[in-house]
């Protein structure tokens, strides 16, 4: 009867362990289908169809939640898409995983250029350069992005005259 509390106790302990089971897999392995899902996206995407694009990565997605790459991959279609808040978004979901991509910090940078948002693409630029100590194709791409401006403000209106 002394014993019990003691059992009790004991028993408690050792069932919230933490017990690594077989089944589970760790954050850094990515499920191999939805790097095939991935793949195919991005293939859809360099063919121009972007609905079928966005489908096949968002598949990647349900099969994988943690790949970051996915959530890179479903911006660059945004961008192709001129949806540059969803790219952002998806960005932030990339970035929230890993803070220091670069592939989704230069992306985001982009599409931020492109919403207008100069001043926060010239902050996440910061950010790339402390990342890339020596030089890094992205931030060189970001930097020439930030340099161009947004390419929907170049874009200019054929010149008609209206007629009454």
């Amino acid at each position: 009867m002394r014993l019990s509390p003691l059992v009790l106790l004991c028993g408690l302990a050792a069932s919230s362990m933490a017990v690594p089971v077989s089944g589970q897999r760790s954050d850094d392995q990515i499920n191999p289908q939805s790097v095939e899902f991935l793949k195919k996206g991005e293939a859809l995407a360099g063919q121009g169809k972007f609905v079928e694009a966005d489908d096949a990565l968002e598949a990647a997605l349900v099969l994988d939640p943690k790949n970051r790459a996915v959530f890179v991959a479903m911006a660059n279609v945004a961008m192709k898409q001129n949806l540059y808040g969803q790219a952002i978004r998806f960005t932030n979901r990339a970035l929230q995983l890993e803070p220091t991509d670069r592939a989704a910090l230069a992306l985001q940078g982009q599409a931020m250029v492109e919403a207008g948002a100069a001043a926060r693409a010239k902050e996440t630029l910061a950010k790339l350069q402390k990342l890339c100590t020596s030089g890094c194709p992205e931030a060189a791409a970001l930097s020439a992005a930030i340099a161009r401006g947004p390419s929907m403000a170049a874009a200019k209106t054929p010149a008609t005259t209206k007629k009454n």
